[in-house]
């Protein structure tokens, strides 16, 4: 089933942004979702998973810095990310995951959302 990411945007470095995901509802109550995102040339690399209690991980070049939260009233995943760095550019995704990173097939691939960081 298809997730829809939004909140994407060019934004200057020491900035913020929310990202957020619209997951179906049978998807929501029941798996962990993961945020990933592919730089231009890169491999595709996870950022975060969280449960659907709301319990957290990072991988360790966000941590400090980007919260993944969720809403059950919206069926909505958030990815608060603050003191952005040009690093950070990428297409940010949601999907399904463990919480070593790996995704998991319950979900497709969405279109993701763009974050750029320039000055």
């Amino acid at each position: 089933e298809q997730v829809v990411e939004s909140g994407g945007a060019l934004v200057q470095p020491g900035g913020s942004l929310r990202l957020s995901c619209v997951v179906p509802g049978s998807i929501f109550n029941d798996y962990p979702m993961g945020w990933y995102r592919q730089a231009p040339g890169k491999e595709r690399e996870w950022v975060a998973t969280i449960s659907t209690a709301g319990v957290a991980a990072y991988a360790d070049s966000v941590k400090g810095r980007f919260t993944a939260t969720n809403d059950a009233v919206t069926n909505t995943v958030y990815l608060q990310m603050n003191d952005l760095k040009p690093e950070d550019t990428a297409v940010y995704y949601c999907h399904t995951a463990l919480f070593s990173g790996r995704p998991t097939a319950f979900s497709s691939w969405g279109q993701g959302t763009q974050v750029t960081v320039a000055s």
